[in-house]
């Protein structure tokens, strides 16, 4: 299985929860590959924000060497589940479909509920992460 996460900037929620998802699976012993984008491309190149990569490793988690990058079209064929963090971004993802095959790829992460992205109030990163490794042993349980 191959996992995308994907959020606005690619340097908050998809960081972590690229982070959580790869030490969940390596706990599960799994042979998934996980990997992490943004809609937007403020941030191509740059490493995830500091507050991302404090919380993650607060929980043990090392994000600190993850590169920030776009979502691309040629993510559909490079990835088998396409999990976006909340309304936003999967109308940005959906808008690049080419056909329905991709659009099937695209989900919440939560399924019918957002991760709200803490950009803009540090007290919301611990919460975030909480919501995003539910999210994630959700996921494991669900495709395992």
């Amino acid at each position: 299985m191959k996992i995308l996460m994907v959020c606005l900037g690619n340097i908050c929620r998809s960081p972590l929860a690229e982070g959580i998802m790869k030490q969940q699976v390596k706990e599960a012993g799994l042979d998934w590959e996980v990997d992490s984008a943004g809609t937007g491309n403020w941030h191509v190149g740059e490493g995830p924000d500091r507050r991302s990569t404090r919380t993650a490793r607060n929980h043990g988690i090392n994000i600190s060497k993850q590169v920030c990058r776009q979502f691309k079209v040629q993510d559909f064929d490079n990835f088998d589940l396409i999990l976006v963090m909340d309304r936003n971004n999967r109308a940005d993802v959906l808008a690049l479909a080419r056909n329905q095959h991709d659009r099937d790829k695209v989900k919440l992460l939560l399924n019918d509920k957002e991760v709200p992205d803490p950009y803009f109030d540090d007290r919301q990163f611990e919460p975030v992460f909480d919501l995003i490794e539910s999210g994630c042993k959700d996921l494991i349980r669900k495709y395992k």
